[in-house]
This record gives structure tokens, C-alpha cells and sequence, in this order.
């Protein structure tokens, strides 16, 4: 098991780990293996300094990609893990960016219909999950939990 001090040993560049975790993501998405990838949460700044690169990814592995500077809040993670921050959603196709455009639009438009309760908040969360080629049985047992859980990151 990583500790903190085995990865102060190791002195992770936090740019060079998130275009590490771009790269496999858009190789996955390029594959078939994922619809929809996200970055790493960005920092504003850190985006500025990766996006040559993760543009240069996504011409090579001819796939898309869309800057997104509010990532929708699901179940899947808490909304500190991404406030502040940039994500860029990589997908093959424009259908998937207008599904996940799309189910962002649902979602505002239940909130400010006060229709945005725990049961509308786990079918946004399953399409998003989904669209992020997430099997059935992982889905189920992340919604299962009480309160989401932000991804566990070697590098903040």
C-alpha cells in the first residue's frame, strides 16, 4: 500500500501525473473501452500549462475533446473534488458530448425546479456513470453509499 511519505519518496510532478492519467484515459477512449474520460480536476493555471499536450494526445489517438469548466456534480464524487476546477471530457463521437451536454441541461433544469431530490439525483448519477462505461454492478454499489466519495489521487 502507497503511504505519504513512500510517495514524498517518490516526488510526483503533479503535471506529469495528470498527463500520465490523460494519456491512458484518451487510449481507453480511443479503444472503445470508455465512451466518456475525464481528466483529473485542473487547476485553471495547470490547464494552461497541459493543454498542447493533451491536445496533441487527442490528435494522435483521433478522438475529441471539450474543455469543461463546470463539471457536473453527481454521486460519483463530492463537489469539493472538482470546484474551482477544469475537467476535459474525452469521447470518439459528438453524440456522447451532446448526451453528457444534455443530461448537465436535466440537471440544472430539476434543480431549479426543485425537483432535484435523492432519487433524481441517482438517475442523473447512473446516466453520467454510464456514459462513462461504468459496469451496472459498480454503478449500483457507488450509488449504494451514503455520501459519494471523491476518487483516491496519489498527487493532489
Amino acid at each position: 500500500m502507497m503511504t505519504e511519505k513512500n510517495t514524498q519518496e517518490l516526488k510526483i510532478d503533479r503535471l506529469s501525473f495528470q498527463l500520465g492519467m490523460i494519456n491512458c484515459f484518451v487510449e481507453m477512449v480511443a479503444c472503445g473501452v470508455k465512451k466518456l474520460a475525464l481528466s483529473p480536476p485542473l487547476l485553471p493555471q495547470d490547464y494552461q500549462k497541459i493543454e498542447k499536450a493533451s491536445t496533441d494526445l487527442v490528435n494522435n489517438f483521433n478522438i475529441k475533446s471539450y474543455l469543461e469548466k463546470s463539471l457536473m456534480v453527481t454521486d460519483l464524487q463530492t463537489e469539493d473534488f472538482t470546484r474551482g476546477k477544469w475537467s476535459i471530457l474525452y469521447f470518439r463521437t459528438d453524440d456522447v458530448l451532446q448526451k453528457y451536454l444534455e443530461l448537465k441541461q436535466k440537471q440544472k433544469e430539476l434543480k431549479e425546479s426543485g425537483k432535484y431530490d435523492k432519487t433524481t439525483s441517482k438517475e442523473i448519477s447512473r446516466e453520467f456513470m454510464r456514459l462513462l462505461s461504468y459496469p451496472d454492478n459498480i454503478i449500483e454499489e457507488k450509488l449504494s453509499k451514503t455520501t459519494p466519495t471523491s476518487p483516491f489521487m496519489l498527487v493532489e
